[in-house]
């Protein structure tokens, strides 16, 4: 399907990625989801003894899985995340395994919200959340840098005060 009058294809891959950075913060989640796997294993091992040998398997296969995960999800997750804000719409695809395409109409955006965490304000990142009147829920971009999500906000918000209305 194109746009008419123009011949470009209406669906398309949006045009932005996330910020390189947004990948040592997938990883280091990843991480520190591995280690807290880990925990409970580690003290089972330490006040049963007796299941010491059967924490020690899942132990090896928790940090097997845990880093096949941090080194492969991270990647995948830079390499298909986009992002496009246009005239007319919001569009994102996320995902690693599952992919979502989500396109909102600037008509339908309700609210426009940035989210700062610690780990994500430690690689200078941000997200940022469109809530629409969807029964799909909000559309959320991660992995911004933090100006990019600020600037994106801030155009998001003036392009839906230009349309007026309630948004429903």
């Amino acid at each position: 399907m194109t746009t008419p009058g123009t011949g470009e294809p209406r669906l398309r891959t949006p045009a932005h990625r996330v910020s390189p950075r947004a990948k040592h913060w997938w990883a280091l989640r990843s991480a520190l989801g591995t280690l807290v796997a880990l925990v409970p294993q580690v003290a089972v091992a330490g006040f049963f003894p007796d299941f010491a040998q059967l924490m020690l398997v899942t132990g090896v296969l928790t940090v097997v899985v845990g880093v096949a995960h941090l080194v492969v999800v991270p990647r995948m997750r830079f390499a298909l995340h986009r992002w496009e804000i246009t005239d007319d719409a919001v569009h994102t695809l996320t995902g690693w395994l599952r992919l979502e395409w989500r396109i909102a109409p600037i008509s339908r955006v309700q609210t426009v919200d940035t989210d700062r965490g610690p780990l994500q304000r430690a690689f200078g990142l941000s997200s940022v959340t469109v809530t629409t009147a969807s029964s799909s829920g909000a559309l959320t971009i991660d992995g911004l840098a933090a100006d990019d999500a600020v600037a994106l906000a801030d155009r998001l918000t003036r392009a839906t005060e230009h349309l007026g209305g309630d948004a429903t």
